[in-house]
């Protein structure tokens, strides 16, 4: 496994990402040639604080695996904010699969978990008592012998939602579905069956990542012009969906972050 030994910069969706850098250390592995369809990276986080802190993360349309202390749970892809608060000392490690990536092990609709939480040997029949946090080859022979056989719609499902990640102008449906000659309906289809959210949403999402990195870049936005940028009708609309994922309105988080 090839494992990036330097700390990683804080992914695309993690609030006020200067602060966060002081408060916790993130480190990337790479999967496995056998594993690497499903599974986009490992990612392990170390924190040592003095005092408690709480991270903020606009998720992903991603599927996580995750060893923790009090067990090992699978969460689904999560429609509101994440928070999570740290204290002390600790280190859990993560395996964040592609989106889609989850379908062939479940063996059904990955709609089915979003916004919950599974023991992962629930979901994962045969999956091995874990103690401890592993390190990431560990974590790698655990689900190795689980690794369901190659699956297509995998695959289309992660270019669709690189193409929504990748190019701001896609910020409707339709034209997704004609970038890759499909209907409307077979790409909401492919969605609810392997990303667990509707394309809709997964276009919001990322644009709402986006709208957050230009805020932490640091001084004056033009809250206006990016709403346009992003596919909004207006500001309002913008400010309304910003306010929704993130908690506050755009220009009181980049007042405040």
């Amino acid at each position: 496994m090839q494992v990036d030994t330097g700390v990683d910069e804080v992914s695309p969706g993690v609030l006020d990402p200067r602060t966060a850098r002081t408060k916790f250390d993130l480190r990337k592995a790479a999967p496995s040639p056998v594993l690497a369809p499903f599974v986009e990276y490992f990612w392990r986080v170390s924190w040592d604080l003095s005092e408690e802190f709480t991270q903020r993360v606009v998720p992903h349309p991603n599927v996580h695996l995750v060893f923790e202390p009090d067990g090992t749970w699978v969460y689904g892809v999560l429609h509101g904010l994440f928070r999570r608060t740290l204290t002390g000392r600790g280190t859990v490690l993560g395996v964040r699969f592609h989106p889609g990536g989850f379908r062939p092990w479940l063996g059904a609709r990955v709609s089915t978990m979003t916004d919950e939480r599974f023991a992962a040997a629930d979901l994962l029949p045969g999956f091995p008592p874990v103690a401890g946090i592993p390190d990431t080859d560990a974590a790698e022979a655990a689900l190795l012998p689980l690794c369901p056989p190659p699956d297509p719609a995998v695959a289309e499902a992660r270019a669709l939602v690189a193409a929504i990640a990748d190019d701001l102008t896609l910020t409707r449906v339709d034209d997704l579905a004609a970038r890759f000659d499909r209907t409307v309906r077979s790409v909401q289809r492919l969605f609810n069956e392997y990303v667990g959210v509707g394309p809709k949403w997964v276009i919001r999402r990322y644009r709402m990542h986006e709208a957050a990195a230009r805020a932490d870049e640091g001084g004056a936005v033009d809250w206006a012009a990016l709403a346009t940028d992003l596919g909004f009708s207006d500001q309002s609309h913008f400010t309304r969906e910003f306010t929704a994922a993130i908690g506050v309105p755009p220009a009181r988080y980049a007042a405040g972050r």
